[in-house]
């Protein structure tokens, strides 16, 4: 797992694509999750060194062609690698060959981003091939899932080292 410090331009950029977006349908946080998807993408950008797509099915082309989408969670923690990688079902249809999974840690003492964890990649055949499946409401330890999902492990990612 790569961490990396939040900058006040990246969450200034974040910003602005979320208030240029609005909500989408099928939002599962009714537009509120589009500041921490795309502060996601940032923080990929910034690491990474490339510029976004932004398309439905994907978020980034690599230098080699590869399209990448970046899957994002707002977390008050630091991620461990049993936490849960979450793909949408409604989701499942994008054109991407990866998924990148980003955690954003949200530190409530100071009501502020503190750090990106770029947690790892899996290609979308992978995916599907190792992920289970939970349905909206099913028990996902204290918390209950939010919507149709498909889930697996951090520490089952290309690039996960705690």
């Amino acid at each position: 797992m790569i961490e990396i410090e939040i900058t006040p331009k990246m969450v200034a950029e974040a910003q602005r694509k979320s208030d240029e977006m609005g909500r989408l349908n099928n939002s599962i946080r009714k537009g509120k999750g589009n500041l921490t998807g795309f502060l996601g993408e940032e923080a990929f950008a910034h690491h990474f060194g490339v510029k976004p797509s932004n398309t439905y099915d994907y978020d980034f082309i690599l230098p080699d062609g590869t399209k990448v989408d970046v899957k994002t969670k707002k977390r008050t923690v630091s991620v461990q690698g049993n936490y849960n990688a979450t793909v949408a079902d409604f989701n499942t249809t994008q054109d991407c060959d990866i998924y990148y999974f980003v955690s954003l840690i949200w530190d409530n003492r100071t009501n502020s981003w503190s750090k990106a964890q770029l947690c790892g990649s899996i290609s979308k055949e992978r995916f599907y091939s190792d992920a289970t499946f939970a349905k909206k409401g099913d028990p996902d330890g204290k918390w209950d899932f939010k919507a149709d999902c498909y889930n697996l492990r951090y520490e089952c990612l290309d690039g996960w080292h705690s």
